[in-house]
């Protein structure tokens, strides 16, 4: 349990007195929501494993009911000259919007910016989204091309304590499958605090490709770096949360 920060761990035992499992589930669920559902959840299951009568019944209800207090939002990021300015139709971002209304069963809110592409901007607009919004997944469109304005990726690398390099290599093979030209990309992801960013491409078509295939992983993230637990439509996508 060493993962687990010492706060947690301390109120745990001082909350378990007399091996009353069920009340420690609701100090583990309750009391600690600002190291997110996913890891409360997770410590759950470590202490006691997930065969446990507990985790089947109170424990689930007493999750959905957290994620219902818990405020999910998400960040969705236009990254374009020509559309911050009013000169072209953005796309990018309501494509994605209709995706997570889509995959998305967890009740949540969109947290909109359409911005140019400018390195200091976009480095400002992740910060506020993760830092002052409160955003637990912040998903960016545009920018990630070879071209001069190009910025994306390194604004988010600049703003990001780890970096999640494999779901931009798993994006540029899912879209080298259909244009050669998807090498060109440099889309990235990686973690700042208890968000995950991750840039995608600009057209509405490989946004969807390429959230088809990193998605299924995305909600498991989110529980480890401490955010709210997301659910999905498991007839459109399957979250894939490893079993204890």
């Amino acid at each position: 349990l060493e993962a687990y920060p010492t706060s947690v761990l301390a109120s745990i035992s001082a909350g378990s007195e007399g091996d009353d499992v069920v009340g420690l589930h609701i100090v583990i669920l309750f009391r600690f929501q600002d190291v997110g559902v996913g890891l409360a959840k997770g410590l759950v299951s470590e202490i006691h494993g997930v065969d446990h009568p507990c985790d089947h019944t109170l424990l689930n209800s007493l999750v959905k009911g957290m994620v219902m207090q818990e405020k999910i939002r998400v960040g969705i990021v236009t990254v374009s000259d020509r559309a911050s300015r009013g000169e072209y139709e953005d796309r990018g971002g309501p494509a994605i919007r209709e995706y997570l209304t889509e995959v998305l069963t967890s009740e949540w809110t969109g947290v909109c910016r359409v911005i140019a592409d400018d390195q200091s901007q976009i480095q400002s607009t992740l910060c506020e989204l993760c830092d002052q919004e409160g955003c637990c997944l912040v998903v960016t469109t545009g920018g990630t091309g070879p071209a001069a304005r190009d910025m994306t990726p390194e604004a988010t690398e600049a703003v990001c304590e780890k970096m999640m390099p494999g779901f931009g290599e798993l994006m540029r093979k899912t879209s080298l499958e259909k244009v050669p030209t998807a090498i060109l990309s440099r889309q990235t992801a990686g973690i700042r605090g208890n968000s995950l960013i991750v840039n995608l491409p600009g057209q509405p078509k490989a946004i969807r490709e390429c959230l088809d295939a990193v998605f299924p992983a995305i909600p498991y993230c989110v529980d480890l770096i401490g955010g709210p637990y997301l659910e999905t439509n498991p007839t459109r996508i399957v979250a894939f949360r490893p079993k204890k």
